[in-house]
């Protein structure tokens, strides 16, 4: 079942158009990233869905019921929706019990309802102190504990983590997932944070110029990216050249097995592919175990893995980039090694050729 369907939604500001016919479905229950850089419409699209603002067009419901079109509209508080901003926004004059049941009636603001948050959100025994007498994680708690206190369908996460140093980071967002899976929440983060949207969500929406580019499960994403543009944006990649060949291709790589060759549009026996190959797939060996060499330009050393940058043999301009977990093994600068790919890889069809 649908906890939000939203169909051709535009949104302008002045002559600026920043959503376009956008659409999307949230499953209840799901937690959903929206990826995006600044000025995407990422933020646009949650104040549209929290009823902070009213799209041009387009249709927004919420559990099946109109809450945002072109003759109907549900203002923001009947909506039933919690939201967390990116600074907390907490009172500062309020305590943290205070600040929890600020949306709550008035005989509720000291019952259970919010020491049974607190305790959720582990912060049991803070609430009569002040908002400056938490650290930045725990107010963020503070605000997410606000943002459950209505008992929301639906909770939305406005890049609730980015003032947060980095290993703060990531354990706050690790406990606030919890917390929201285990209350079944349905929940939307927006982010421009590529770790924290795939590690957090059950499926990952890109958006770019106002629409949806791609929404899969953050491994598919990953895996098989819609468009080379899309594939850029996680993490390194490798891009080669190559000739299709029944389900492989022919690349100076070798012939490579195609992942899903029905899925490239167009393509044909004979046909010029671009083919993707993720850092991890390349495999460095002996210069002499391989019909394939590079040349170490430098190496980064993670502890967990490393990377090693190369130049190819083949040609002696085209660069590779190689995520290893040897670690400890690392080719020198300078040295030739043997490079070849595992698995099977993707492609599309290579646009610069007529």
């Amino acid at each position: 079942m649908s906890e939000l369907e939203i169909a051709g939604l535009d949104k302008s500001y002045r002559t600026q158009d920043v959503l376009r016919g956008l659409d999307l479905s949230v499953d209840a229950g799901s937690f959903v990233s929206i990826l995006g850089p600044s000025g995407s419409g990422k933020t646009t699209l949650l104040r549209i869905i929290a009823g902070f603002e009213r799209a041009d067009r387009g249709s927004v419901r919420l559990r099946g019921d109109v809450v945002d079109d072109a003759t109907h509209f549900v203002n923001s508080e009947e909506r039933r929706i919690g939201y967390v901003p990116q600074d907390g926004n907490l009172f500062p004059h309020l305590s943290v019990e205070a600040n929890v049941g600020f949306g709550l009636a008035r005989r509720d603001r000291r019952g259970k309802r919010v020491s049974e948050l607190l305790e959720m959100v582990g912060l049991g025994g803070l609430a009569e102190r002040y908002p400056h007498q938490l650290s930045g994680g725990q107010q963020q708690r503070v605000a997410l504990a606000r943002g459950l206190a209505i008992d929301p369908a639906l909770v939305l996460l406005d890049e609730p983590f980015s003032s947060l140093d980095a290993g703060l980071r990531a354990s706050v967002r690790h406990d606030v997932r919890h917390v929201l899976k285990d209350a079944g929440t349905t929940t939307i983060l927006v982010t421009h944070d590529q770790d924290e949207a795939l590690s957090l969500a059950d499926q990952v929406a890109i958006i770019r110029h106002g629409c949806i580019s791609q929404y899969d499960a953050p491994a598919k994403l990953y895996a098989k990216p819609a468009t080379p543009e899309l594939a850029r944006e996680f993490g390194n990649v490798n891009f080669v050249k190559g000739v299709m060949h029944g389900n492989d291709v022919d690349t100076a790589l070798g012939r490579l097995e195609l992942d899903d060759p029905s899925s490239i549009p167009g393509a044909r026996e004979g046909a010029s592919l671009l083919v993707l190959i993720r850092p991890e797939q390349i495999v460095l060996a002996d210069a002499a175990s391989t019909a394939t060499r590079a040349r170490v330009l430098d190496t980064e050393f993670y502890g967990h893995d490393a990377v090693v940058k190369l130049r190819a043999n083949f040609d002696g301009a085209t660069t590779l980039v190689a995520r290893t977990s040897h670690a400890t093994e690392l080719p020198d600068r300078d040295s030739e090694v043997g490079v070849s790919v595992r698995g099977g890889v993707v492609a599309w069809l290579d646009e610069t050729v007529a």
